[in-house]
């Protein structure tokens, strides 16, 4: 499922770079096709990144702790499949993997990976990037995302927070769901999810999780369009604008502050 996702992201490139150059010719039809093709890549590609988050497995107590810190990142991100903050990554990693992220090693992680990405580029199979703002292409303070995404998904508007706080609670609920062995810190962070949702509330049990996916669903159906649309206009110019190290990492000249609301975004912890 892994090399469906990467297959399918390296398609979504080249069709984006087709869409452009289609427009700039004048080529209405082309484009036209071209956007079809893409929108259907696009769809397949977060059924795939679906796919791969319900195979993630917890893994047995203390396992965790074993594992090098940007792979624990990694399977806290692509179980969440957006953006997040390093408190969040800690959570969902704690939850549903088994053990703990130390915290002091996630504040280099970013630039420890830029690094590595600026002396090496592409020598490992992902890295943990930053995530652009949509309107100055700048990194936005404080959130990671995974290389092998879309541009889209690691460029974020000002819809993206509360569109990914609903996306990071179907993913949690989903999990939870799935795992009927889940301990109490994912129920936790759970109903915290839940309780920044209109109209649930609080009590734990299979209900309540299919109460939550439903009322995140239908919140999520709302803003989604147009977030895509900021997403995809931002990505569209980083494409043309950046180069590779820039579209992972942005530009050192000055970085984004989004608005920081504890009700719409679940990178900073759902609290």
């Amino acid at each position: 499922m892994e090399g469906v996702a990467e297959e399918l992201e390296r398609r979504i490139d080249k069709l984006r770079a087709a869409v452009r150059q289609a427009i700039m010719a004048g080529d209405r039809t082309a484009a036209a096709g071209l956007r079809r093709e893409l929108r259907e890549a696009e769809r397949a590609w977060d059924e795939a990144v679906a796919g791969l988050a319900q195979q993630v497995v917890p893994a047995p107590r203390g396992a965790g702790a074993l594992l090098p810190v940007r792979e624990q990142v990694h399977h806290a991100l692509t179980l969440l499949s957006v953006p997040a903050a390093p408190r969040l990554i800690g959570e969902v990693h704690r939850a549903f993997f088994a053990g703990d992220i130390v915290g002091a090693r996630l504040t280099s992680l970013r630039r420890d990976e830029e690094r590595s990405f600026r002396l090496a580029p592409y020598s490992r199979p992902y890295y943990l990037c930053a995530v652009l703002s949509a309107d100055v292409l700048a990194p936005a303070r404080g959130l990671l995302a995974v290389s092998t995404w879309p541009l889209e998904r690691r460029i974020v508007g000002p819809l993206s927070p509360r569109v990914d706080f609903l996306t990071c609670a179907i993913r949690v609920a989903e999990h939870v769901e799935r795992l009927p062995e889940a301990g109490t810190s994912a129920s936790r962070l759970l109903w915290r999810f839940a309780a920044n949702i209109p109209g649930l509330g609080m009590d734990p049990g299979g209900a309540a999780t299919a109460a939550a996916v439903a009322a995140a669903r239908a919140e999520l159906a709302i803003h989604a369009e147009a977030d895509r649309s900021h997403r995809a206009a931002g990505a569209a110019r980083a494409t043309e604008q950046l180069d590779d190290a820039g579209r992972f990492f942005g530009t050192p000249r000055q970085r984004a502050n989004l608005p920081r609301t504890a009700r719409s975004d679940p990178r900073e912890g759902a609290s």
